[in-house]
C-alpha cells in the first residue's frame, strides 16, 4: 500500500512539474510542490526502512 502511495505522490509531482515546463500551468505552487515531493520521499524512505528491518530479522 505505502508502495502505491510514494509512486503516486512522485508522479503526481512530475505532472506537475512537466505541465510547468512545457506551459500548461502548474496546478500547485511553490510551498505545495515542496509538501509533495517531501511526502513522496518521506514515504520512499519509509518503504526503505521498512524493508531493511524486514531483511535484518529474516537473516537472524
Amino acid at each position: 500500500m505505502l508502495k502505491f502511495a510514494s509512486g503516486a505522490l512522485f508522479l503526481a509531482f512530475l505532472i506537475n512539474v512537466v505541465a510547468g515546463a512545457f506551459g500548461y500551468g502548474q496546478f500547485l505552487g511553490d510551498v505545495g510542490e515542496m509538501l509533495l515531493l517531501f511526502a513522496a520521499s518521506l514515504s520512499f524512505v519509509v518503504i526503505t526502512l521498512n524493508k531493511e528491518a524486514k531483511d535484518k530479522t529474516d537473516n537472524q
